[in-house]
């Protein structure tokens, strides 16, 4: 968490934030964030956490992010985001805990297990 970076992970995901004083752009990966990020929803997503704590037109945030598919990016982004806010002012804990943007969510894909066609999925059974 020196000088505002933190990282927020989902999925396989791993996002890191580096914030800056500025006007509020977001770019990702070298790109703008509505570039990067194809949907709408998951635009809403990552601009949540400034959003709550009113910090849209503050900040400038850098994103580097890999691994995962775009809706796992989008949640490590935001969390990224929001460890990166209340790294820069504490005050925004209370509020960016309340609405879960701190919170780590640790739902994995299951591995496929030996002997087994998928994660849970058996070979049909012949009694004979």
């Amino acid at each position: 968490m020196v000088n505002n970076i933190c990282v927020g992970r989902r999925k396989t995901a791993v996002a890191r934030a580096f914030l800056t004083p500025g006007s509020g752009k977001i770019t990702v990966n070298g790109k703008d964030v509505t570039d990067y990020f194809p949907t709408e929803v998951l635009l809403e997503e990552v601009r949540q956490p400034m959003t709550v704590t009113e910090t849209n037109d503050r900040y400038d945030v850098r994103i580097r992010v890999h691994g995962g598919g775009t809706h796992g990016q989008a949640g490590a982004v935001k969390m990224s985001i929001a460890r990166a806010l209340v790294a820069l002012d504490e005050e925004f804990r209370p509020k960016l805990r309340s609405g879960g943007y701190l919170t780590r969510d640790s739902r994995m894909v299951e591995r496929k297990k030996y002997g087994q066609k998928k994660a849970r999925k058996r070979f049909q059974f012949s009694k004979r």
